[in-house]
């Protein structure tokens, strides 16, 4: 599963953000996240 590139998985690791994995091809995902809904999987690095 190749979600995201090594630079933005070593962006997220060295400012201690976390990755969130969702369907964005689902409508209606992407502004679900945006106002802060909790869907798909959340990954703490």
């Amino acid at each position: 599963l190749n979600v995201m590139d090594s630079t933005a998985f070593t962006l997220s690791q060295e400012n201690a953000l976390p990755i969130v994995v969702f369907d964005m091809n689902k409508k209606g995902n992407l502004l679900k996240i945006c106002n802060g809904e909790s869907i798909g999987t959340v990954v703490k690095i």
